[in-house]
């Protein structure tokens, strides 16, 4: 089974919220691992089980930057804020170079995240 690493900036967690219910059957083949808060909403609200690590500002993204280390990983979707991330909130540019090191996809909009999650799925 695919495992699928799920994270969102605070203004982008309702994006991530709809992206999950409009693939709730797709996330449901995959294995989901998410940063505390992200995976507690897609849990709660898409009803989908989630592995949570800690909350982003607690490093939780660094934690899913070490599974994509140990290649434990097969994609990252990354719903970030581009114009009012606040500094509590993960950083991309840690995760983006493990990603590149180890040749894993990141999407960083709803657009790409639909790409991955299609492509992973159907290369299965």
């Amino acid at each position: 089974m695919k495992r699928i690493a799920l994270i969102a900036h605070d203004e982008k967690k309702s994006v991530m919220i709809e992206f999950a219910k409009k693939n709730r059957d797709l996330l449901r083949e995959c294995d989901l691992v998410a940063t505390g808060t992200t995976g507690k909403l897609i849990n709660e609200e898409v009803g989908l089980p989630v592995e949570r690590m800690e909350s982003g500002p607690l490093g939780g993204d660094q934690m899913i930057g070490a599974e994509i280390a140990k290649e434990r990983v097969d994609g990252v979707i990354f719903l970030r804020d581009p114009l009012t991330a606040q500094p509590h909130e993960p950083d991309i540019t840690a995760l983006l170079r493990v990603c590149d090191v180890h040749n894993t996809p990141l999407a960083t909009n709803v657009a790409t995240a639909d790409i991955i999650l299609h492509g992973i799925i159907e290369k299965e």
